[in-house]
């Protein structure tokens, strides 16, 4: 069928449009939508007997753990991300300028990596606590020291791991205040510290907000740093239902709850709200820095500089150390890194691919203005909703319409093939890469969009008077045009799904590992060091887009800059 462009929808619907690239925008959205649904609607199954069970033993704790690690988390990440925005933003001093690209470096490292990482050094045969004993001269247990394998242990690391998104949102808030503000809030009698408190941070909330919400549903989403501490949550009490009680609906359940969890996350901080508005100015405005020196600078300095060292430098040193120990990489590591390779690539294809349809499907039928593509654009939306769930969530929601549409296909080649029933999908590359697109759609989404967005309708409208049909438009002047967005989109969901635990953990093939599994793996054998080369090659490419925000950071600010900043020689008091 050929696809035509159409300015207005035919007719026979009201809510969804009936036209080719509208029908195949709304399959593709309603397919990555089934886990989705699969988990909300196990609610409705009966497993009053397992439930039964769970309560009376685990599930408490399970929520008593996920609260306290999420409430742990946002304190964390808005302190540490926030004020170290503030200080690179509004302050000058020595080293500032490297300081505020480096911040970002920590997103770099799985949570898990820094775990198995600090458990290497901090353990009694560790690096520290060997160090430790020659210069005390204390013996092992003569001394109390802490376990990093605790809940507390896992709030720091998540911390240490996540604040970047605070820093980002933050930072960005900041920027964009009116230098208005702050000297009216001065003339006032207000002092820098009070002027950020009462000014500056109000109407840095939304982003601030933001910043933690996604720092939280990533705390939700973390399997591989509490699974190895020994810290029951969720996401563990997910996957052990699964695996250990073998009853995937009751893990289902448990999904369907942690996935309510987040849903009331986003309705309260949109309630949080309310009416309030926040607005800027039109224009780009000019900030104004506060000198430090002395002690001050040097506070300055170590506040920015410690969250860096122990989020990524010492991490990435301990790491690099244990590999070295290793020796050789053998076989096996590169038959990892071919997996990871391979299934990273294929779904950062499909992701993009995906992606560039769906959206220009949607450009075509003039979303934003036609009220008949209300229903179209909501799906969309919703298609993107996998990346705020958690793995382990998602990989159940897959697997149980996948088994049974195995079901389906085994009983059809019994009795048209007459061959011996098998599993044809699951348990298949084929659904550990749609369990990938469900949950990084969203990144190649928000990244193809932004970059499509940037083309004018009127290369459409070009385009049309020249005789090009929709697909032609779409190949011969917006995809030329889009490439380095496209490239940006591939890069992000390439390293996401080179990071991801849980979901590969539930998904995979028998006998297909990936470097993060590994990764896992060897940490769960108490075999660290061997776990120290797979971790340290995610964290490497972990740094590709870290190198690419900030570049596009930088690209921002120097496009949209008209006036140079203004430094105060103000100290900050």
């Amino acid at each position: 069928m050929r696809l035509k462009l159409l300015s207005k929808s035919l007719p026979g619907s009201g809510f969804f449009p009936l036209n080719g690239w509208a029908l195949l925008t709304l399959t593709l959205s309603g397919l990555i939508l089934v886990p989705v649904l699969t988990v909300l609607l196990s609610l409705f199954a009966d497993e009053r007997q397992v439930w039964q069970h769970l309560a009376d033993t685990v599930l408490g704790l399970y929520v008593r753990n996920t609260l306290v690690m999420m409430v742990g988390v946002a304190v964390g990440v808005i302190l540490v991300g926030s004020g170290t925005a503030w200080l690179v933003t509004m302050c000058e001093f020595w080293g500032r300028a490297w300081l505020e690209w480096m911040l970002v470096l920590p997103l770099a490292a799985p949570t898990y990596v820094l775990a198995y990482a600090y458990t290497d050094f901090l353990q009694v045969t560790g690096g520290f606590q060997i160090w430790l004993r020659r210069v005390t001269g204390w013996g092992i247990g003569d001394y109390w020291f802490p376990n990093i394998r605790s809940l507390w242990g896992a709030i720091l690391l998540l911390v240490l791991t996540l604040y970047p998104y605070v820093y980002l949102s933050a930072r960005l808030a900041f920027q964009e205040q009116s230098v208005a503000c702050l000297e009216v809030s001065r003339s006032l009698g207000y002092g820098p510290w009070a002027s950020f408190f009462r000014v500056a941070l109000p109407l840095a909330r939304p982003g601030i907000v933001a910043g933690c919400l996604l720092a939280l549903m990533e705390t939700l989403n973390d399997f591989g740093t509490v699974s190895y501490f020994g810290v029951d949550t969720f996401t563990t009490g997910i996957y052990r239902t699964w695996t250990a009680l073998g009853n995937p609906v009751a893990a289902a359940q448990l999904s369907a709850l942690l996935l309510l969890l987040v849903l009331l996350l986003m309705a309260l901080e949109q309630f949080s709200r309310r009416r309030a508005r926040y607005y800027r100015q039109g224009f780009k405005p000019s900030l104004t820095r506060y000198r430090l020196q002395g002690m001050r600078a040097v506070g300055a300095w170590l506040a920015c500089g410690i969250p860096i060292g122990l989020g990524f430098v010492v991490p990435a040193l301990i790491l690099l150390n244990m590999t070295l120990r290793q020796g050789e990489l053998g076989r096996r590591f590169w038959s990892y890194a071919q997996n990871s390779f391979l299934l990273s690539t294929i779904t950062a294809v499909i992701a993009v691919l995906v992606a560039v349809v769906v959206l220009y499907g949607l450009r075509l039928q003039g979303f934003e203005q036609a009220r008949s593509v209300r229903g179209l654009r909501l799906a969309v939306r919703l298609s993107s909703l996998g990346y705020a769930l958690p793995g382990v969530v998602i990989a159940v929601g897959v697997l149980i319409p996948l088994g049974r549409l195995d079901q389906l296909l085994s009983d059809l080649r019994q009795v048209v093939l007459q061959q011996p029933p098998g599993l044809v999908i699951s348990g298949t590359i084929v659904a550990l890469v749609f369990g990938y697109l469900v949950r990084f759609l969203a990144v190649a989404l928000a990244t193809v969009e932004a970059t499509l967005a940037r083309i004018p309708p009127s290369l459409d409208e070009a385009a049309r008077s020249l005789g090009q049909g929709s697909l032609g438009t779409l190949l011969r002047v917006h995809l030329p045009l889009m490439g380095v967005g496209i490239l940006a989109a591939m890069l992000l969901v390439f390293v996401d799904v080179m990071k991801e635990l849980p979901a590969t953990m539930v998904l995979r093939p028998f006998n297909f590992d990936t470097l993060a599994v590994h990764t896992y793996r060897m940490a769960a054998d108490e075999r660290l060091a061997e776990a120290g080369a797979p971790a340290l090659a995610i964290v490497l490419v972990g740094i590709l887009p870290v190198i690419l925000l900030n570049a596009q950071i930088a690209q921002r600010r120097n496009l949209g800059s008209s006036n140079e900043m203004k430094r105060l020689p103000t100290p900050l008091s």
